[in-house]
């Protein structure tokens, strides 16, 4: 068993270093296993051009971020977070993957919600899953709006996750309704690192909400963070990756083996 935590915070709009802190703050001080913190956790949400995330936007080799992975190979804990990610003159809303026993991924949000294609350009990393090979882990990888859409989370499956991490900056209603179906139709855990509070800029405003989830590999909430007031709130649960690698369900059935692909499209 494994110890996998979520943590729902308040990243500061325009405002770097502070939540450069605060990522390191839960990594040095949270006693578990895997760490995920939400989707772009090093800048805020709201942007409407992409001229607002000059001096805000990193390469992944930017030694700020390589010194968040380092912290998280002095505590033998790997990490997962989202941040601003600058490839020449191109953005893209990204997530890092490292630390302790892990090579360093980045993966790219391939489904651009709202206000973010005016920002960001689509993500063309695809899905991947890192081994974590000291946990007997397999962790894919998704951000936020990405759960929108069955074939994320089933790709990273069909990979082999055990574990998919989705930093996310959740505003709607429905996801909790859906998000469960994303874990037990793999038969993956899903950790849900969203964030709360109310972002403004030029007029307009974005408001999260919260909920944080953890859910096990029958769609059950482990762990659920259910006041969204407090603006930094951890949540654990135990985990064993292994467990979600059978994918039948009697003598008959199995829900890969199964699967028809040549007619589905």
């Amino acid at each position: 068993m494994i110890t996998l935590a979520v943590v729902q915070f308040t990243p500061e709009h325009n405002t770097l270093d502070a939540n450069l802190a605060s990522i390191e703050s839960a990594i040095r001080t949270i006693d578990a296993h895997i760490i995920v913190l939400p989707e772009l956790a090093t800048t805020g949400y709201f942007y409407r051009e992409p001229a607002e995330l000059d001096g805000l936007a990193m390469t992944s080799a930017d030694e700020r971020l390589q010194h968040l992975l380092r912290v998280a190979s002095e505590h033998q804990r790997v990490v997962v977070f989202g941040f601003a990610e600058r490839d020449g003159s191109k953005l893209f809303n990204s997530a890092m993957v490292g630390g302790y026993g892990t090579a360093q991924a980045v993966y790219r949000k391939t489904h651009l919600f709202y206000r973010e294609k005016d920002v960001f350009q689509p993500g063309d990393s695809g899905f991947f899953v890192t081994p974590i090979p000291h946990l007997d882990c397999n962790l894919g990888t998704m951000i936020c709006y990405d759960w929108r859409f069955p074939e994320s989370a089933r790709t990273l499956a069909l990979r082999g996750a055990d574990v998919i991490a989705a930093p996310s900056n959740l505003v709607t209603e429905l996801w909790p309704k859906v998000m469960p179906s994303r874990a037990a139709e793999n038969k993956v855990y899903l950790a849900v690192a969203n964030r709360v509070g109310t972002e403004t800029n030029a007029g307009g405003s974005v408001e999260f909400n919260g909920m944080s989830t953890i859910y096990n590999y029958n769609g059950e909430i482990l762990s659920r963070v259910t006041n969204d007031v407090d603006h930094y709130v951890v949540i654990t649960a135990e985990i064993d990756p292994p467990a979600t690698r059978k994918k039948s369900f009697n003598a008959y059935n199995d829900i890969f083996a199964d699967r028809r692909p040549e007619l589905y499209e």
